[in-house]
């Protein structure tokens, strides 16, 4: 066995690394005792923009919240149509149900596992006013071509970015942007267990259009423009001051984060490669890679049955995601469904999560490969 419990996700090693800043960051703000809107929030977003090179950064509450304030700032009304992958977790759909509009969801990418111009434009009607491309695992979805399609058609791209802050993608021009500042509007969480999380709940939308920026951040503060000065309907989701410079200092290490999570995916990527019966994460050839998730495709006689034997050997995996979003409850008589969604069944019973974090070491990769290909020896 390995010389520590083998974690999903590590946060608390994570913490331990850089402890003694986190704790001197959250000791000044309780002594300031500025919990909501304290100067942090604001240097927070202003870092996170010049790290995305986006104009404007709004933190709020939650990825999902997220999403709905980037939906309600494109001013989406009840009946449109916003096109969505139906492999991915039921957040990006629920708030187009939500504030009343039509999900539309299609295949994707047996590759990738993303969203696809081909799909959604199969998609299009006169009521369809988004898409919502989700950066699933890690990378980005093919963009180009999408937002070739979407602009023609006058479509607005909301990038569900959740799960691949700090991926980049490259055009065909050479030109390189962040993940999440592509379309529109983007979108993401900090939830502990993400590439950059903080201690609770947190999410934040950015785009490179300021005032559509703007319009999103009154939506978040009530619809406010100026305190008592209500402009436009709103809610209330904002980023907690003691989250935010938990945010500032993991922030700094982002790009260290990533490194790991790379040299974790290369580490599974040469010792799995020779397993027949799995297939390793691809690489789109256009986007950099962030292992939010280190996914296999397995076989789906196989795949209950490998995950039993990890658990077995006291290795965590999870499936992701194991119920189309179509065949959810509250989604079957919801929306529209285009085609058979054959990639999104199949992935479905195929998909397996291995351990992916930041504090993965090699002898814990060692086992975890091993115990892999144990599994999948002949008799």
């Amino acid at each position: 066995m390995v010389e520590d419990p083998i974690q999903m996700v590590d946060l608390k090693k994570q913490y331990l690394r850089n402890k003694v800043a986190i704790d001197e960051a959250i000791h000044h703000c309780i002594d300031q005792s500025t919990f909501i809107k304290g100067p942090q929030v604001t240097q927070f977003e202003r870092a996170l923009a010049a790290y995305l090179w986006a104009e404007e950064v709004i933190a709020c509450a939650n990825g999902t919240d997220a999403l709905q304030l980037a939906m309600m700032a494109l001013d989406l009304r009840p009946g449109d149509e916003v096109i969505v992958p139906a492999f991915t977790y039921v957040a990006t759909a629920e708030v187009i149900a939500l504030l009343g509009l039509i999900p539309v969801m299609v295949d994707v990418d047996p590759v990738t596992f993303t969203i696809t111009a081909q799909e959604i434009e199969k998609a299009l009607s006169r009521k369809t006013r988004a898409v919502v491309p989700v950066h699933l695992f890690g990378q980005c979805a093919e963009m180009e071509p999408i937002l070739q399609l979407c602009r023609s058609h006058q479509i607005y791209v909301i990038e569900d970015n959740a799960q691949a802050i700090g991926a980049h993608y490259t055009f065909s021009d050479g030109e390189v942007k962040s993940a999440g500042c592509l379309g529109d509007l983007g979108t993401t969480s900090f939830f502990p267990s993400k590439n950059l999380g903080c201690f609770g709940d947190g999410g934040a939308v950015y785009t490179n259009d300021t005032d559509l920026g703007e319009r999103v951040r009154k939506i978040a503060n009530h619809g406010q423009s100026q305190k008592y000065k209500h402009d436009l309907i709103g809610v209330n989701s904002r980023l907690d001051t003691l989250q935010a410079v938990i945010l500032l200092e993991k922030l700094k290490l982002l790009d260290d984060y990533t490194a790991a999570r790379q040299w974790a995916a290369a580490w599974y990527d040469q010792a799995l490669a020779d397993i027949s019966k799995i297939e390793i994460p691809a690489r789109a050839s256009s986007s950099t890679h962030v292992y939010h998730q280190y996914t296999l495709k397995v076989p789906a006689r196989d795949r209950d049955g490998l995950k039993a034997f990890l658990q077995q050997k006291q290795i965590p995996s999870m499936v992701y995601y194991p119920i189309p979003l179509a065949k959810q409850k509250a989604y079957q008589d919801l929306g529209r469904i285009v085609g058979d969604l054959a990639v999104t069944e199949e992935l479905c019973q195929r998909v397996i999560s291995l351990p992916m974090h930041t504090e993965l070491s090699e002898m814990q990769l060692e086992y975890i490969c091993q115990t892999v290909d144990d599994y999948f020896i002949d008799p």
